[in-house]
C-alpha cells in the first residue's frame, strides 16, 4: 500500500489547475426532489425463501433475454477490435494482472461477490468493472454477472450497446423477477444485469433485502459477480452494497480525486473487506503500469492513454 500512498500524494500534487471531466458530479446523484417523494409504497417486501424456486445456470440461460449487444469499442478493451498494428489492444495486460491478483486473493479467503466503487464521479470505476468482467470471461468455462448497481447514475448499458430496461432497479421494485434483467449478449459467458428504471430512493431499495435476496442466488451461480456502485463519498449506497459483498475495489483517478477524499474512501471501507486500490491515470514515468483510458479524458478534449 506504500506504492498507492506515494501515488496519491503525487495525484494531489498534480490535481491543481486541472480540468474536471464534464461527467456525473456529486450533485448529479442528490436529485432535487428526491427526497421529498413517498418511500415506503415503492419498496415491496422480500419474498421469504420458500415463495422462491431453486435457481440454477440451465434455467437461467433458458429464461434470460438474449440481447444483441454493440459495445463500445473505445472503452471495452476485449472485444473484437484490435489496435491498428493488429496486436492486442493497450491495457489488456493489466486487466489481466488484476484478475490474477483476485484469484490469487480468493485462494486466502472466499471472494465470489466484488463491489467496485470510487471515491468521487468520473474515477473510471464502470470501465474497471466492465473490463475485469470480460477478462475474467475469456478463461475457459468462467462465468461472471455484472450488475449496475449505480441506480442514480447508471452506465454499463451504454458501455455495452444495450438496453437499460429491466434493470435492477425493476426488479428492487418487484416490477420484474430476477431472470427477466438478466441479459445475455455476444461475450460468452457474461452476463448483464443493467440498472434500470430511473428511481428517486436507490438507498431505500437496495437495503430493502431484495439486493441481497438476489446477490445470494445468483452468486452460485458464477465464478465472480461484479457490482458498478456510485461513488462512496457523495452517497450512501456503496457503503450499503459493501455489507453484502465478499470484496471492495476501489479506483482512484490520478491527478484528480483529492488526497483527503481517496484517504476516505479508504476508511470507509477498511472494515468492509477493501481488497485493493486501481490507481487510474498515472504518467508512465511513475512506474505504474497502464490501461487504456481514452473515452473519459477524450470527454475532457484529451487524447491518449490512461493509466491504472
Amino acid at each position: 500500500m506504500s506504492r498507492i500512498h506515494e501515488a496519491l500524494k503525487k495525484a494531489e500534487q498534480e490535481r491543481a489547475g486541472m480540468e474536471r471531466p464534464a461527467d456525473a458530479t456529486p450533485e448529479d446523484y442528490l436529485e432535487p426532489g428526491a427526497l421529498h417523494r413517498p418511500v415506503e409504497s415503492m419498496v415491496p417486501a422480500v419474498e421469504t425463501p420458500l415463495a422462491a424456486p431453486a435457481l440454477t445456470f440451465d434455467l437461467l440461460q433458458a429464461r434470460c433475454r438474449k440481447v444483441s449487444w454493440t459495445p463500445d469499442a473505445r472503452i471495452n478493451l476485449f472485444g473484437a477490435v484490435r489496435g491498428s498494428d493488429g496486436r492486442a489492444r493497450s491495457g489488456t495486460e493489466e486487466f489481466r494482472t488484476l484478475r490474477s491478483r483476485l484469484y490469487q486473493m480468493r485462494e486466502k479467503q472466499p471472494m465470489r461477490t466484488l463491489l467496485v466503487t470510487s471515491a468521487l464521479p468520473a474515477e473510471g470505476k464502470t470501465i474497471v468493472a466492465a473490463n475485469l468482467a470480460q477478462v475474467i470471461v475469456r478463461q475457459h468455462e468462467r462465468r461472471a454477472l455484472l450488475i449496475d448497481a449505480d441506480l442514480r447514475w447508471s452506465r454499463l448499458h451504454l458501455n455495452f450497446g444495450t438496453t437499460m430496461k429491466p434493470g435492477l432497479s425493476d426488479y428492487l421494485m418487484g416490477d420484474a423477477d430476477e431472470l427477466s434483467v438478466v441479459q445475455r449478449g455476444p461475450f460468452e459467458n457474461l452476463f448483464l444485469i443493467p440498472g434500470g428504471s430511473h428511481v428517486a430512493n436507490p438507498a431505500e431499495l437496495i437495503s430493502s433485502g431484495r439486493m441481497e435476496q438476489l446477490l445470494r442466488r445468483m452468486a452460485p451461480l458464477f465464478d465472480w459477480v461484479i457490482l458498478d456502485s456510485p461513488p462512496a463519498v457523495p452517497v450512501s449506497d456503496a457503503s450499503l452494497l459493501a455489507d453484502m459483498c465478499d470484496g471492495v475495489l476501489l479506483v482512484v483517478r490520478s491527478a484528480q480525486t483529492p488526497y483527503d477524499m481517496a484517504q476516505r474512501a479508504c476508511q470507509e471501507f477498511k472494515e468492509k473487506h477493501l481488497v485493493g486500490v486501481v490507481l487510474n491515470d498515472v504518467e508512465p514515468e511513475d512506474g505504474y503500469s497502464s490501461y487504456y483510458y481514452q473515452y473519459y479524458r477524450g470527454r475532457s478534449g484529451v487524447n491518449g492513454k490512461g493509466k491504472e
